[in-house]
């Protein structure tokens, strides 16, 4: 008898400090999502689950080990009742049972669900006994179905979003060509000085000068001009001038007609 209740106790213990762990979890996890929910991100709600269902499977494996004895058989009956404040059960349940009356005692010491809760339980083991098990098939493979197509599109859609955050990252562009183009434009860098032989400055051979342009212009016999006579004079010393600047060669023989400025050709 004695091993028995050592036993009890040390199972009472266990489920007490499991019990516990599991509370705190819960309790920082509740306040994370009533007052940190602006700053929460979805792994750290991920981390409190899996730490949430880790704690449920070891409660579940202390309720399920040999050495645990089966609490269906314990029975708690309560020896005083009291409407009184009682402090060592107010810090045993740390705060949230003051009395232990006839009005509580039904809640904290059922062993059965509400009357409500049980009545729905029988109504849904009546309606699930009602189905046959051709049909209970059937929609268990269409539920098995409608689950694949929807992880088919979560990965497909996940699978688009992350080939286009690579095609987004790709680069586009070659870093050392665009810094040498804007090197070359900015500051001619490796740029070179050679020219092509028909670019040579003027009076160097190569470039045809103003006396070979005038020369190109001997066979023409006659020239109109209907300006003034101001302009018709800067014309002839401009001429002048370029065929004077070119030493060695001999002036062309360009005939002019000038007509006076008077004789306009679109005159009726």
């Amino acid at each position: 008898m004695q091993r028995e209740e050592k036993q009890l106790e040390a199972s009472l213990d266990a489920l007490l400090s499991q019990a516990a762990d599991l509370k705190n979890s819960l309790g920082s996890f509740i306040y994370k999502l009533e007052n940190e929910y602006d700053r929460l991100t979805w792994p750290s709600v991920l981390d409190s689950f899996a730490l949430l269902s880790g704690q449920m499977n070891t409660l579940n494996k202390v309720l399920k080990h040999e050495k645990t004895p089966l609490f269906r058989n314990q029975v708690i009956i309560p020896l005083v009742l009291s409407p009184d404040r009682d402090e060592d059960l107010m810090r045993q349940t740390e705060g949230r049972v003051p009395v232990f009356s006839h009005e509580v005692v039904p809640d904290h010491l059922r062993t059965k669900p509400d009357p409500e809760v049980e009545e729905q339980e029988k109504q849904l083991t009546t309606d699930a006994a009602r189905i046959g098990a051709d049909v209970a098939q059937k929609q268990i493979q269409s539920l098995n179905k409608m689950c694949s197509n929807l992880l088919e599109k979560i990965s497909k859609e996940e699978r688009e979003s992350e080939s286009g955050g690579l095609r987004q990252n790709k680069q586009t562009f070659n870093p050392a060509d665009t810094n040498a183009l804007v090197a070359a434009v900015a500051f001619g860098k490796g740029l070179s000085n050679w020219r092509p032989s028909g670019s040579s400055g003027p009076g160097q051979p190569g470039q045809p000068g103003a006396g070979t342009i005038l020369a190109g212009a001997s066979g023409l016999q006659q020239v109109q001009m209907a300006g003034a006579p101001s302009q018709q004079q800067s014309l002839l010393s401009g001429v002048q001038m370029a065929q004077a600047s070119q030493p060695g060669k001999m002036p062309s023989g360009i005939k002019t007609n000038i007509k006076s400025a008077s004789m306009h050709p679109y005159q009726r």
